[in-house]
């Protein structure tokens, strides 16, 4: 029992040795490399954007929210994107039209002139249990296009829906690059997807013109690196990470986190924060970004606070 304890200390210590070894390898031959910050960031933080418009407001990624966002003194909106049947990028989250719609059908299988004929104020409920929407002539898709032209003072963070492994998704990051160009809007938008490969593939036409976001590969890989005491080893292919402030039991909020990403120019978001003592700790712990459903929450803390 003796001799195998020993063998087992002796394996940790080798263990530990190589570990040691690697990190002051690393850390003397790796050059930390550091984003340049883009225009789009060098607004004054911290930023506050209205998730979907504004959902805890008005109906989610409409007019009506968009507008009622706006009355709060928002820099930017956070909303989804997806393609219609006959490819128009629409700004939209889910895959089918059916829990914010009085219609029902996928999205990918419908044009634009079908959404448009949608009642998307049909299910908004206010605190009340009332629908005060339903059939008003702003609660309709809208299409990005629209958004950017519409609201030419604000800021867009914009998340890619469509798998890539889709036909839709095959088409959005060529297509969105294109409209992105032909409107001059490439210092307004930011473009971020749950799926790492539409990042790298909107990149691909970009060429490093218009922020990114990071997508969940690249944020679990910049975590373990800097928990693990690599940090320096991690090379940030992104402007901002828009995170929830837990994943899974894991504290994505801790200052240690929001200093590192900091450190290298990568503004720290998080979403979904709804309650003003949160996002308050947040901008304290040095949070670059608030995604809410609640403009109006944010506005009073920031009138009242900053």
């Amino acid at each position: 029992m003796a001799k195998c304890f020993k063998r087992m200390v002796t394996a940790v210590g080798v263990a530990a040795g190589i570990t040691i070894g690697l990190w002051a390898g690393t850390k003397l031959t790796k050059e930390t490399k550091v984003r340049d910050i883009k225009p789009y960031f060098k607004q004054r933080s911290p930023y506050i954007f209205a998730h979907r418009g504004g959902m805890g407001l008005a109906p989610e990624h409409t007019r009506i929210a968009f507008d009622k966002a706006t009355e709060f003194n928002v820099e930017g909106f956070e909303i989804d994107i997806r393609l219609t049947k006959d490819e128009e990028i629409v700004v939209f989250h889910d895959a089918y039209v059916d829990r914010t719609s009085n219609g029902a059908g996928k999205v990918s299988n419908l044009t634009l002139a079908d959404l448009k004929e949608l009642d998307f104020g049909y299910h908004f409920t206010d605190v009340e249990g009332n629908h005060p929407y339903r059939g008003h002539d702003k609660a309709k898709i809208i299409t990005l296009r629209e958004l950017i032209e519409e609201y030419p003072g604000t800021l867009i963070n914009l998340d890619i829906k469509d798998d890539p492994e889709t036909y839709a998704g095959s088409l959005v990051p060529s297509l969105l690059y294109r409209l992105i160009t032909e409107l001059g809007a490439e210092d307004r938008i930011l473009v971020t997807s749950f799926h790492d490969s539409q990042i790298k593939q909107f990149n691909l036409y970009a060429e490093g013109k218009v922020a990114l976001g990071a997508g969940v590969d690249q944020v679990s890989r910049a975590f373990f690196l800097h928990r693990s005491g690599f940090g320096h080893m991690y090379e940030p292919a992104a402007d901002t990470f828009q995170i929830p402030v837990e994943y899974n039991g894991i504290h994505l909020d801790t200052p240690r986190f929001i200093e590192f990403l900091t450190s290298l120019n990568i503004a720290v978001g998080y979403w979904n924060i709804n309650k003003m003592d949160k996002m308050d700790e947040l901008i304290q712990k040095g949070a670059h970004t608030i995604v809410t459903d609640y403009p109006d929450i944010s506005y009073h803390l920031l009138k009242e606070r900053y």
